[in-house]
């Protein structure tokens, strides 16, 4: 049965290292968050170091997940004084529960604080992909998908809560009238 693949990108006002107050916010909001989320219906996994997340997340081995990239338009530092950005990579069983999982609960009310922590970049902000059973996304596939999704619009290689596609490719509701 196929499987959801989430990637999320987004660039912070402020460093990772030296992080503005209102950056500290999202910060330490994140590992609630995430315990919320991987305890959500039809969530599978998520892409964590497989070494404890000593260092950057460029330096970072990320298993299956592959080598940590970023969207070409990325123009913040690499390094651990400069990384300005958060980013996740996921699989879910399907869209209605990753919709259910971002748009409710704990994610909702980080959610509706975006713009305190993220630049708006005119860029989009979350991409998904069906990939087949057994698949593990890589970071490099997230990026891709979501420079295409931007360049063409959605489709079913790449597509968003708004615009869904079905794993046989067919577009289908949108996210918010399933849920």
């Amino acid at each position: 049965m196929p499987q959801l693949a989430l990637y999320t990108f987004g660039v912070l006002t402020s460093p990772l290292a030296d992080p503005a107050p209102l950056t500290r916010e999202f910060l330490d909001s994140g590992d609630a968050v995430y315990r919320r989320i991987s305890r959500h219906p039809g969530y599978l996994a998520r892409a964590e170091s497989a070494d404890g997340g000593r260092g950057t997340l460029f330096d970072l081995d990320w298993g299956a997940w592959g080598e940590f990239v970023v969207p070409a338009w990325y123009d913040k530092g690499r390094t651990v004084e400069t990384t300005a950005l958060a980013a996740t990579l996921s699989l879910w069983t399907d869209l209605g529960s990753a919709f259910d999982a971002v748009y409710t609960g704990l994610h909702r009310a980080a959610l509706n604080r975006r713009y305190d922590w993220f630049d708006r970049t005119g860029h989009p902000s979350h991409v998904f992909w069906w990939v087949s059973d057994g698949v593990i996304p890589t970071w490099q596939d997230g990026v891709s998908r979501l420079e295409d999704l931007h360049e063409h619009g959605p489709a079913p290689q790449a597509f968003t809560f708004h615009h869904p596609f079905t794993p046989q490719g067919t577009p289908t509701r949108a996210a918010a009238e399933e849920a």
